[in-house]
């Protein structure tokens, strides 16, 4: 089961090192990702890792967002700096891009003074 951690509670221009980890049968073979969704918006992607050097990110995020992976630990991070209210949401792993693995455990991270 996916299980995302390291969310909080933030001032704005903070930041959080989110941490996912993921089973071996998954993480081993697939690129991963980290989405997120805020109250009564739709769950949106955030960033993806193919490999060590190719990693894609959304707009809101360039520049500020970090995503690293360390496959001895089938671990998926995202480090995010410059918080802004707006980033705040329900922070999700999965695989990228989305197939039919399940959801699981979010991490809440709000940005607020």
């Amino acid at each position: 089961q996916l299980q995302a951690s390291g969310g909080g509670l933030v001032q704005p221009g903070g930041s959080l090192r989110l941490s996912c980890a993921a089973p071996g049968s998954i993480f081993k073979i697939n690129a991963m990702g980290w989405y997120r969704q805020a109250p009564g918006k739709q769950r949106e992607f955030v960033a993806a890792i193919i490999s060590g050097d190719i990693t894609y990110y959304a707009e809101s995020g360039k520049g500020r967002f970090t995503i690293s992976r360390d496959n001895a630990k089938n671990t998926v991070y995202l480090q995010m700096n410059s918080l802004k209210p707006e980033d705040t949401a329900v922070y999700y792993c999965n695989v990228y891009p989305l197939r039919n693995v399940a959801w699981g455990q979010g991490t809440q991270v709000t940005v607020s003074s």
